[in-house]
């Protein structure tokens, strides 16, 4: 006998009175019911019973089609199509040009996300993606279009788009054979597009430059047209035009991919070479990788080999991300995918990396593939003592999703313990501190941030420094570097002359300017990397009212003039306080210091001095004069000498207080002080 639980989905009543029965088995149901019609046939009863039972079933049917047409449309998607139907291409801009809205819009027109679940910035995952509207976790996605009756794949690899993660869009980018070239038809070309169109140009990649918010006021679609003929050099008498937002120009799009994209070779008979294009790590199953088949087959449940670590492991998944994952049996040459072989750890299986057979290895490994370098340092301190071990746990499993990020323990006589961190470049610092904070409810004190310096010592040793405490001491040095960098700032001809003097302010060494447009130039200097990581973007942003952008890349380690700036107070030297400074700025930096730090100590009983010194050499001082007691009060009158022999007895009791005496710091003074390094430095 059928009961009321069998198929719950969509089941509706018609007898009011009744509706809190359907939990009940039929039987008892029934039983009632009958109690309730007492004057009503058995005949009656089975007419009831019968209508009940057509309705159950009508509905049971109606939710089994709507499962069958999601698992087809899925199925639809997994299905096999001939090498020469797939595309795989990258979408490149600058941040907010429109990339994000775009991807979601591919989505949509494909089919491949349901109207019902879509959502604005639908491959940004995490809350600080859609908060500062910027792409920081690459994602990919797998479409299914129609095209002239034949079915296409294309897979979509989207991409961050700034310059602290330019290897891994590098990585991406091999893995394509074409890119969407978006640019914002009312900005025009910015410094990130002219990066990443580059980093295209290398990997021979077709670009389709598309015009994008053409629906907005201020749009000049042919003045764009012509600054990306003129800076990139790209014919763009095939552009499309496009509004994501609106949905205009995006089924063009879609028929340029399959036109215009050359679609990947065919070396399935190879022996399996994949490049691994990003990877994270899920607390349940390890390590995923995605992936895109250079070469070769791969098939669930092989023992793959990741050729840069030399570590090996057994395929326990495999499938395609479509943009969620769906698995299968077997992937192809040209094919994108994700891999989970219980990965303990990121560093196992990094960006660029190459996979192969654990038996028929690839003779060589892909190219292009380096480890991540970290280039700014900063110290992160829990303001809680107590969250000392919630700190390092915090960081250890960031560490699992970013091989990037580096870390080690650090003390400070002012903050206590904590870590001495390493990151790419000034984003992912701040987007660490922020995850660090509201991920795991961390409260942080952060250090200015630093580069590495290289000292080359007089015995010969090469020592790498980034805390200015470990630096060797003057007798032992022979000279000092630091890292430069390549910066090509894009901005209006109007703010020329003040970038001009942020650069020339910050030591930079002029190198090129050249006029893009009529109104648009480019100015490039070669800058020490300390002297950006402070606020050197806020003042370029701030100088010319948000127009200009800027572009930068590590060129390599110069000697400089550089020397340690340490703060005595009260003749006790105070290391979190020591910076590395260029001789030239070191007056400056030390008065600021050194003024500031007069203001925050509290005042003693006794005078403290507060030093800047460049070794014994004292190039800036301050003094907090001591809280003294009126011991000529109960003088009104008298000879001189009664006065003189109080306030000598005085000043004994000072300098002896001072000798014994320790002056405290106060914790605020310490963060004013971070503060104001950020900003002179």
């Amino acid at each position: 006998m059928a009961t009321a639980n069998f198929c719950r989905p969509k089941f509706i009543h018609h007898h009011h009175q009744h509706q809190n029965c359907f939990n009940l088995p039929t039987n008892l149901y029934f039983s009632q019911h009958l109690k309730s019609k007492r004057g009503d046939g058995a005949q009656s009863v089975r007419r009831r019973r019968q209508r009940w039972r057509s309705s159950l079933r009508v509905d049971c049917q109606a939710a089994a089609t709507d499962l069958e047409a999601t698992a087809r449309a899925g199925k639809d998607r997994l299905l096999k199509v001939p090498i020469s139907n797939i595309r795989n291409f990258s979408i490149i801009a600058h941040i907010d040009h429109g990339k994000s809205t775009l991807a979601d819009k591919l989505l949509q027109m494909t089919g491949t996300v349901e109207s019902r679940d879509m959502k604005e910035q639908f491959l940004d995952n995490m809350d600080l993606e859609r908060e500062r509207g910027i792409t920081i976790k690459l994602q990919a996605a797998r479409m299914r279009f129609i095209y002239e009756n034949e079915p296409y794949c294309l897979n979509l690899i989207d991409t961050p788009g700034h310059v602290d993660f330019s290897y891994e869009v590098s990585r991406s980018l091999a893995a394509c054979e074409g890119a969407l070239l978006v640019v914002d038809a009312s900005q025009g070309v910015e410094a990130q597009t002219l990066a990443n169109v580059y980093l295209a140009l290398e990997n021979n990649l077709e670009i389709i430059p598309v015009l994008n918010k053409i629906d907005l006021p201020g749009a000049d679609p042919a003045r764009v047209c012509q600054e990306i003929e003129e800076i990139v050099g790209l014919d763009c008498s095939n552009a499309i035009y496009t509004s994501a937002k609106e949905g205009i120009g995006i089924s063009e799009i879609l028929n340029a991919i399959v036109q215009r994209i050359p679609p990947p070779r065919a070396t399935a008979e190879r022996p399996l070479r994949a490049l691994i294009f990003d990877s994270y790590y899920d607390p349940y199953r390890g390590v995923i990788v995605y992936f895109r088949v250079i070469d070769g087959t791969i098939k669930k449940g092989d023992r793959v080999l990741f050729m840069a670590s030399g570590k090996d492991y057994y395929a326990d998944e495999l499938g395609v991300l479509s943009p969620n994952q769906l698995q299968v049996d077997q992937l192809y040459a040209g094919e994108v995918g994700f891999l989970s072989a219980s990965i303990r750890s990121v560093a196992d299986a990094r960006v660029g990396d190459t996979i192969t057979h654990f038996q028929r290895k690839a003779e060589q490994s892909l190219p292009g593939y380096k480890e991540a370098t970290p280039m700014v340092f900063c110290g992160l301190f829990p303001v809680d003592a107590d969250q000392f071990s919630e700190l390092r746990d915090a960081l250890e499993k960031l560490q699992l999703n970013d091989a990037a990020l580096k870390f080690e323990p650090e003390t400070s006589s002012a903050m206590g313990f904590g870590f001495r961190c390493g990151f790419l470049g000034l984003l992912h610092m701040e987007i660490v501190q922020e995850r660090l904070e509201r991920e795991y409810n961390l409260s942080l004190i952060t250090t200015a941030p630093s580069v590495v310096y290289r000292v080359h010592c007089i015995d010969g040793d090469t020592v790498e420094c980034s805390n200015p405490s470990l630096l060797p001491e003057p007798g032992k040095r022979r000279s000092i570097e630091e890292p430069f960098v390549k910066i090509e700032l894009l901005t209006p001809k109007e703010y020329i002359g003040a970038l001009m003097e942020l650069a020339q302010d910050r030591r930079g060494i002029f190198k090129e300017m050249k006029y893009i447009t009529e109104n648009r130039a480019s100015i490039i200097y070669e800058l020490p990397l300390a002297e950006m990581v402070g606020d050197f973007f806020d003042q370029l942003k701030s100088r010319s009212k948000g127009y200009a952008s800027m572009e930068y890349n590590f060129i390599g380690y110069t000697e400089s003039d550089l020397i340690k700036l340490d703060i005595l107070i009260n003749g006790d030297r105070v290391e979190p306080l020591a910076t590395i400074v260029h001789k030239d700025k070191a007056y400056s930096v030390g008065r600021a210091l050194t003024q500031k730090l007069k203001e925050l100590i509290p005042r003693q009983m006794f005078k403290v001095p507060i030093q800047a010194t460049i070794g014994s050499k004292v190039i800036a001082s301050e003094a907090i004069s001591a809280i003294r007691k009126d011991v000529l009060a109960k003088c009104y009158g008298g000879d001189i000498s009664r006065k003189k022999k109080l306030l000598k007895k005085q000043a004994e009791g000072k300098k002896r207080m001072k000798a014994i005496g320790k002056v405290d710091v106060p914790q605020e003074a310490f963060m004013a002080v971070l503060k104001l390094e950020k900003e002179v430095l």
